[in-house]
């Protein structure tokens, strides 16, 4: 297993993460067989927002006598009304529902406490503008919580959720599909529906912005529909040229920007062992440009931090280089922040490029490489 570090919060989480949402109504045996084959093989993160009591007791007997090695996202304001999710933020019943989740999983903190579903400017009143904020905050303080974290699938209230410099992890709604979807659709409205191509004209400026962003705050990223709730995998209600596999799904999720864990939502051992396996996977079978082949004008000119232009011969890290810069572009103070120091760390930068061409010639979205190698050597003086 690889880790990432998750921004400032002293914690390192590994690449691939458990979901937990579809071990909701199963067995016991099985809730323990799919946390065992993740944490069997170094997975250390869980997602766990489902508000039921029966869900939330089967993963903490699970988890009994090894719960430190796991870092939990525990969701705050997630409910189940009449047996159904729902959102509140009636502050009695929020705490109910937060406190209870530590009394079913038999913990006294939660790694990340995250602030549930704030994906419209309503939401986001009611939480930042309200006595909601100041609980998380509170338990912050006490250590009930290790660190307060967001969820939300609309990027523009994402990036402002960010900005309050109050959240410290963002988990987000990340794939291919969902990435040229224009901010203002709701992609859960979107995603419930088959997936219309009219409205996939392209890569979406908003949603690249809020990646660069976190990447330039060191807020990480944490990966909610990575499969686009299973849609991408099917040959019939794919948008793309062909169906994706779920780790050509899990590695674009892990190559955009400030992205550290994709939470796979699995409901086996099996499917625990099929996410994991892209730790040994090769470099082809990550290849996700020939599944969206049929979505490559729209693409056409972006680089999507694939890696299909390598090998470098001067050993540069390509998608790496045009991460940076693009981050450095939207913001410029970004090069004497953290960007800065990360591109001066890489092991070969633009200024190494010998202009052979041989990247350019292999890039399926037509990127002006040579031309980024330059002008990285402008921006980051190296």
């Amino acid at each position: 297993m690889r880790y990432r570090s998750l921004g400032n919060t002293g914690m390192q989480a590994s690449i691939i993460g458990l979901g937990a949402e579809h071990l909701d109504g199963k067995p016991y045996e099985t809730v323990k067989e799919t946390l065992d084959a993740a944490m069997e093989n170094g997975v250390n993160i869980i997602d766990i927002f489902m508000p039921g009591h029966d869900i939330r007791q089967k993963l903490g007997k699970a988890l009994k006598d090894r719960r430190e090695k796991m870092i939990i996202q525990g969701h705050i304001g997630s409910t189940d009304i009449n047996q159904q999710y729902d959102i509140s933020r009636d502050m009695p019943t929020v705490k109910k529902y937060f406190e209870n989740l530590l009394i079913d999983l038999g913990t006294d903190y939660i790694d990340v406490g995250m602030l549930f579903f704030i994906d419209t400017e309503e939401h986001f009143d009611a939480v930042f503008h309200s006595d909601f904020i100041k609980y998380a905050q509170q338990l912050k303080q006490s250590g009930t919580i290790r660190a307060i974290g967001a969820s939300s699938h609309n990027p523009v209230i994402a990036k402002k959720v960010v900005e309050t410099g109050i959240v410290e992890l963002l988990m987000f709604s990340v794939n291919p599909a969902f990435d040229m979807v224009p901010a203002n659709t709701d992609v859960l409205d979107y995603l419930s529906k088959a997936f219309e191509k009219e409205k996939m004209l392209k890569i979406d400026e908003k949603r690249l912005e809020l990646y660069r962003f976190c990447e330039q705050l060191n807020i990480p990223i944490t990966v909610m529909k990575t499969f686009g709730g299973g849609k991408l995998l099917s040959k019939e209600y794919t948008p793309f040229a062909s169906a994706l596999t779920s780790k050509q799904c899990i590695h674009y999720a892990l190559t955009r920007p400030g992205v550290a864990s994709a939470l796979v939502g699995c409901q086996s051992r099996a499917e625990m062992l099929e996410a994991i396996s892209y730790i040994n996977s090769k470099e082809e079978e990550l290849d996700f440009t020939a599944a969206i082949s049929s979505m490559n004008e729209n693409f056409k000119g972006n680089c999507v931090y694939c890696n299909h232009c390598l090998p470098c011969p001067s050993n540069i890290d390509i998608a790496a280089v045009n991460k940076y810069l693009d981050i450095a572009l939207v913001d410029q103070t970004a090069v004497d922040k953290g960007i800065g120091r990360h591109y001066k760390e890489l092991s070969s930068h633009g200024s190494d490029c010998i202009e052979c061409g041989s990247c350019e010639s292999k890039c399926p979205f037509s990127v002006s490489i040579i031309h980024n190698m330059k002008k990285a050597v402008e921006v980051f003086s190296v």
